[in-house]
């Protein structure tokens, strides 16, 4: 009789789920590092969460990616929460622990960051005032991400001024609100620009903020990644700005999970850009 090791098994939970890249990103990953492993979409419908993630550790599961709309809610299941993740409010990604516990965490943030560094490795949030927009979960993965690097001051607007209220109040005084109809006016002095709503994604209306105060010494980048090259980025470009497009963050924010799941620490290069690109 032959022992065979346990073949590792994750995946990426939400509803629906068919869109997701999650599944080709990560089996990229595993077949470039000969990883005998599987990835796969789970669409699970909201009743039935905690049945289906208490089950899944037993079913050989060491983890998994947390999208819509379980982000949330996810954090009431866990064992263990992340710092990051209990800040945030939300939990992408879940590592089944070997005694069976769900431990949640964040990685948007890491990814954000580590988009930035890929592309500008001198980056810095110390190095002056940000100016966000948008004040949705992601927004609140990177007002934590930019405050850990030492960003002295947060700029944020949004057109509901009670969401970006609600930030101020939870991560403080660092926070600086400005009414969305006057929001051109906090990126005076900005050193980093990040646009964190859905605004000029396609499909979705322009982003409109006017940039005439946006100085050329500022980095610019946009969450959003279809167009890959927004209007922001590319009125940013045209002013002399260093831009950074939103692809970057999805993958980065995948490299934690994969590397604890499967226990190799992935790369993010080129070829997975142009293959995510090409889904």
């Amino acid at each position: 009789m032959t022992d065979h090791p346990k073949i590792p098994l994750a995946g990426v939970i939400g509803s629906p789920i068919a869109h997701s890249k999650s599944p080709q990103l990560q089996r990229y990953w595993l077949e470039k590092y000969g990883i005998k492993g599987f990835y796969v979409p789970m669409d699970i419908a909201p009743e039935d969460l905690e049945t289906v993630l208490r089950a899944l550790p037993r079913a050989g599961f060491v983890g998994c990616n947390v999208t819509i709309p379980h982000k949330e809610a996810v954090l009431r299941i866990a064992d263990v929460v992340s710092d990051r993740a209990a800040i945030i409010g939300a939990a992408n990604t879940l590592i089944f622990r070997p005694d069976g516990k769900i431990h949640a965490d964040n990685t948007d943030g890491y990814g954000f960051i580590a988009n930035l560094k890929h592309d500008l490795p001198d980056w810095t949030g110390a190095e002056g005032p940000a100016a966000v927009f948008g004040a949705g979960g992601a927004c609140r993965a990177v007002i934590a991400s930019l405050l850990e690097t030492g960003c002295p001051e947060i700029r944020l607007a949004n057109r509901t001024r009670a969401r970006a209220e609600a930030l101020r109040a939870e991560f403080g005084a660092k926070i600086v609100i400005y009414d969305w109809v006057q929001a051109g006016n906090m990126l005076e002095g900005a050193k980093t620009v990040i646009n964190t709503t859905a605004l000029g994604m396609v499909g979705k209306p322009e982003f409109r903020v006017p940039l005439d105060a946006l100085s050329p010494d500022a980095v610019v980048t946009d969450i959003v990644y279809t167009p890959l090259e927004t209007d922001l980025l590319k009125q940013a470009r045209a002013i002399g700005c260093r831009t950074v497009d939103g692809l970057g963050m999805l993958l980065h924010q995948a490299v934690p999970g994969f590397e604890r799941w499967f226990g190799t620490r992935p790369e993010v290069t080129e070829d997975l850009r142009d293959l995510v690109l090409s889904l």
